[in-house]
Formats: C-alpha cells, sequence, structure tokens
C-alpha cells in the first residue's frame, strides 16, 4: 500500500517538476507583461501631453510607434504565455487520466474482494475454513491468508480514497488552468483591439505629417544642423582638454601620448567601464525615442537621420541626472537646443542637453545621480533629453550603457 502511495506521488511529482520549470518561464512572461503594460500606460502619458498640441508633430509619431511595439511585443509575450498554459493543460490531463485509469483498477479490484467476501461473509465460514485444515501448517496458512485478505480490503480502501483525493485536485487545478487560458484569450482579443486603434491613429498622424514634407525637412536641416554644432563644441573642448593634459604630463616628465590621465582620473575610467550596462538613467522615468546611430526618418520616405547619441522622452518638469560621478568640464549654449552640460568621467565624457535651467557649473564635481537641471519643454509640447557618451574622441551608444529597465 504504502509503495502504491509513493509511486503515485513520485508521478505527480514528476509532474510537479516540469510544471514548475514551466512555472519558472510563465513567471518570467507575467514580468515582462508587468513592465510593458507600465511602458504603454507611461506612453500615454506622454502622448497626453502631446495632445496638447493640436498639429500632429513627429515626436507624437514615434511615442505611438513605440507603444505599438509594445503592444505588439505584450501580445506575443500573452500568446508564449498561453502556450506554457497549454503544455500545463496537456501535463495536468496526463496525470488525470493516469489517476483515473488507476482509480478503475483499484474499484474493479475491489468490488472483486467485495463480491468474494460476500460468498464467504460469516465468521463461522471463515472459521471454518481454519478448523477444517488437514494439519496446523494448513491451518496456520489459512489463518494468515485471512489476516492478509483483510489487511488487502483495508488498504484497496486507502488506496482508493487517496486517489480519489488526488483526481479531484487534479480536476480543481485543470478547471483552474482552463480558465486562466480563457482569461488570457480574452484579454489578447482585447488587446488586438487596441492595437487596431492604435495603428488607425498612427496613419492619421502620418497622413497629416506627409502633408508637411516642407516643414519637416526644414525641421530635420535645422537639427540637423544643431547636432553638428554640438559636435563640433564637443570635439573643441576634448582637443582642449587633451592639450592641456599633454601639457601638464610633459612638464611632469610622464607619457604625454593620448589622454594622459592622473591615477584619481584612471580609477574613476576603469570604474566607469566596469559599470557598463549599468549606469543609472538621466531622468527618473523615460522612454528612447531616436536611437543611437543612422536609422530611417519615421515619416518621411527615404530619408536616413543620424543619432550622435539617444533621445530620450520624459514627462514635462523633469530633472536631468549624472549617469556617474565626474567633473562639469564645460557649459554648452546650443543655438535652438538650449544649454547642454558636459562631465567628464575619466578618459569618458557624458554629455546632455535641451536644459530649461541649470542647477551646476562648470568645474563642479558632481555625484551618480546628481540633478543637473530641468530638461525643457519645447513649442510642440516635447519634453525630450538628449544623451551622449564619449570615450575620447569616440562615439558610443548610450542605450548600452545604460541600466537595462
Amino acid at each position: 500500500m504504502s509503495r502504491f502511495i509513493i509511486n503515485t506521488c513520485i508521478l505527480i511529482l514528476c509532474i510537479f517538476v516540469v510544471t514548475t520549470a514551466k512555472g519558472q518561464g510563465k513567471q518570467e512572461l507575467q514580468q515582462k507583461k508587468k513592465e510593458l503594460q507600465k511602458e504603454i500606460v507611461y506612453t500615454n502619458k506622454l502622448l497626453n501631453e502631446t495632445a496638447e498640441n493640436k498639429k500632429a508633430s513627429i515626436n507624437q509619431l514615434v511615442q505611438l510607434n513605440k507603444k505599438i511595439g509594445a503592444r505588439e511585443e505584450l501580445i506575443q509575450t500573452m500568446n508564449q504565455e498561453i502556450a506554457l498554459i497549454d503544455q500545463s493543460i496537456d501535463s495536468n490531463q496526463t496525470v488525470l487520466d493516469s489517476l483515473s485509469k488507476t482509480l478503475k483498477t483499484l474499484k474493479d479490484e475491489y468490488a472483486k474482494i467485495l463480491r468474494s467476501a460476500y460468498k464467504n461473509r460469516s465468521a463461522y465460514d471463515q472459521l471454518m475454513l481454519v478448523f477444517s485444515s488437514e494439519d496446523f501448517n494448513q491451518a496456520f496458512k489459512r489463518l494468515k491468508y485471512l489476516q492478509q485478505f483483510t489487511r488487502y480490503r483495508k488498504s484497496q480502501v486507502i488506496k482508493i480514497k487517496f486517489t480519489q483525493s488526488e483526481l479531484n485536485k487534479q480536476l480543481v487545478e485543470l478547471e483552474a488552468v482552463k480558465q486562466s487560458k480563457k482569461n488570457l484569450l480574452s484579454s489578447i482579443e482585447n488587446e488586438f483591439q487596441k492595437l487596431g486603434s492604435e495603428k488607425s491613429q498612427k496613419q492619421t498622424v502620418v497622413n497629416k505629417l506627409q502633408g508637411r514634407e516642407k516643414e519637416l525637412k526644414k525641421a530635420l536641416q535645422e537639427k540637423k544642423k544643431a547636432s553638428q554644432q554640438l559636435e563640433k563644441a564637443i570635439e573643441r573642448i576634448i582637443a582642449e582638454e587633451i592639450r592641456k593634459a599633454r601639457e601638464a604630463a610633459k612638464k611632469a616628465g610622464k607619457d604625454s601620448k593620448g589622454y594622459p590621465l592622473t591615477p584619481e582620473a584612471k580609477e574613476l575610467s576603469n570604474s566607469f567601464t566596469a559599470n557598463q550596462g549599468k549606469l543609472p538613467w538621466p531622468v527618473l522615468e523615460g522612454l528612447i525615442t531616436e536611437k543611437f546611430g543612422e536609422h530611417p526618418h519615421p515619416a518621411l520616405p527615404g530619408v536616413k537621420v543620424q543619432n550622435n547619441g539617444i533621445d530620450i522622452s520624459t514627462t514635462k518638469g523633469s530633472v536631468i541626472r549624472s549617469i556617474f560621478e565626474g567633473e562639469v568640464t564645460a557649459v554648452i549654449i546650443i543655438p535652438g537646443g538650449g544649454k547642454g552640460v558636459m562631465i567628464r568621467h575619466g578618459e569618458y565624457l557624458s554629455v546632455y542637453t535641451y536644459f530649461q535651467e541649470l542647477f551646476v557649473k562648470k568645474g563642479d564635481k558632481v555625484s551618480t545621480k546628481q540633478d543637473l537641471g530641468i530638461v525643457v519643454t519645447d513649442d510642440d509640447k516635447k519634453t525630450n533629453l538628449h544623451l551622449e557618451i564619449w570615450k575620447n574622441t569616440t562615439k558610443l551608444n548610450p542605450d548600452l550603457w545604460l541600466f537595462r529597465k
């Protein structure tokens, strides 16, 4: 009897191990789902701010693209969760079928026992079976048989009750899993409806923007010009810093090649390198709305845009903060782009632009996450921060350095 229960438990345990592994995958998917839902809510918040401007804007289109992308990924995640639920249903059904088969076998065996017991139901018959033995040895064997038969009957009852109990548990669990699938399918259908609405909204914005092609190209040229001015300003500052560092190293009789670093600056530089992928975001909340490098313009077919950093959309009045400790080496004025701040971290530089108000000045020592100023909100109700990371004269992709949300 104990072996039967152990074997049944082993079967359930094997399924439990498989289900637990799937459950861990399901937890990861549910966590991803929460993050995507949070991103969609935040993008809605940004869109509501830009909606105050009745004229369609590139920023509005970019945010809609982010929202649609997050929604599509959310649906994909939900479908992956459905696949795991289907596997869980199959696993539960396997246990259910096995337990049902076992229960039927046990009940059939018990019915045979009852029929046999009914034929020899009186205590007199059982005694006669013992006393009618030809010798003591046979009487002892018959007595042992009766005792074993009684124990077997009792064990069968326990097995039936145990199997029935496990069967009921599996039935409840299976129904719960099926209900969760039903709820998730309903949620997916709801997400598809929202996605369709968002794509229609996007097409409306695209149509409006394409009707203003001349205006958009002019704005693109102005942005390109401002980016080039920022790049030249950064390069001038870097060249000047390298010149001064080399002169200081030469006077001290040290190697003056490249960008000479003091021991403290070298340690800071190494620390910055060690924190790649772990640096805090320059705003408390935000979405990357324009990536690093060259990519297609969101509204002008065949037009490419170049970004030396990343653009992060955030809410009005957000505070820009330092991504790492260092020293403010320059405050830059960008025509049409507000103010910019450059912070040196050994051989690395972080550059932040589009400030409405600054809290720091050249020469200030700053710590990680220290507030630098307030990001500007333009006439289109757009609140965007531009971030660049340089290593000496090489531009790096900031997305690879920031903490993955």
